[in-house]
């Protein structure tokens, strides 16, 4: 076996040595060389974790952004969402006050049939209209739904005031004192707010307040103020269940908050008749008749009809 000496000399002082065989230097070496092995090892293992450290971070940046964007969509198309709800509720809303312009336009014209003794099959109101023509190119711009639902409101306006005008025309054998609202328009109670300016109950601002409030009981008989046709029984906004009677003369009487109505569109009411019931259904704070007197869509003063004490 080979051995190898390894003399250490100092500066001073007695020299020293070693004697190590060429197993033990191998072994030495190996050893050496293995633990340099593992320190590469181990530094190349940090810098890898490092980098996937690294790596998962920007990972998650990335997704948190992707989530942040997400949420950003989500809410813009919530936003939308809200803006098309609010907007198809506006659409329901004027297309019921459309359908009951309707409602009250086909009485008033049944009724004016009836007075002017005109043929009920040619002027039959519960037939659709028949219409035609050829189809023309589109010359004018095409109209919004907003646009559209403004325009047909408004014309039904214009026809719902004609169609009084000739209504009270026919009329001249009745006289007006007849067609005007006299009567108390409920069984009992009293008058709890007056018409004009006010402190609205629910706002607690002031506000222009059409009609009177007539207090009383729950399920009390409402009655109609004076002779005249059914133009409008249904729900209305603000009114809850609401009657409306036609009497002649451009005079027309509102009954609001309604528990339940004792007749429809198209009846015909004598004065001091039942039509209803009163509660409390829509914008109200307790059981109670709002009642409106107007002529020619103008509201007035209603205590000026109600008869005194």
């Amino acid at each position: 076996m080979k051995y190898f000496s390894l003399m250490l000399v100092p500066d001073a002082g007695q020299v020293r040595t070693y004697r190590v065989s060429q197993r033990s230097l191998l072994y030495v070496v190996g050893a050496v060389l293995a633990l340099l092995s593992f320190g590469a090892w181990g530094t190349y293992s940090v810098y890898q974790a490092k980098q996937m450290q690294l790596s998962l971070l920007n990972s998650q940046e990335m997704l948190q952004v992707a989530r942040q964007r997400q949420n950003d969509a989500y809410e813009d198309m919530q936003t939308k969402l809200d803006v098309e709800k609010k907007k198809l509720a506006v659409y329901a809303r004027n297309l019921g006050q459309m359908q009951a312009s309707v409602l009250r336009l086909d009485s008033l014209g049944e009724r004016l049939v009836e007075v002017s003794k005109l043929n009920k099959n040619e002027f039959d109101f519960g037939v659709a209209p028949a219409l035609g023509g050829p189809r023309l190119e589109q010359q004018t711009p095409v109209l919004g739904l907003d646009e559209q639902m403004q325009h047909v409101n408004i014309q039904l306006t214009h026809l719902d005031a004609q169609l009084s005008a000739i209504d009270m025309v026919l009329q001249g054998n009745q006289e007006e004192s007849v067609a005007r609202p006299h009567a108390w328009p409920t069984e009992g109670g009293y008058l709890s707010s007056h018409y004009g300016m006010r402190i609205d109950p629910f706002t607690g601002k002031r506000a222009m307040h059409r009609g009177v409030d007539i207090a009383n009981r729950f399920g009390a008989a409402v009655l109609a103020a004076s002779h005249g046709v059914v133009v409008f029984a249904g729900k209305m906004r603000g009114y809850g269940y609401l009657i409306e009677i036609d009497h002649g003369y451009g005079y027309r009487t509102r009954y609001g908050h309604l528990s339940s109505s004792a007749v429809k569109a198209g009846d015909e009411v004598e004065y001091n008749q039942l039509i209803g019931r009163v509660g409390s259904v829509g914008r109200s704070t307790g059981p109670h008749l709002h009642f409106e007197v107007r002529r020619f869509g103008k509201d007035l003063d209603p205590s000026t009809y109600l008869p005194r004490g």
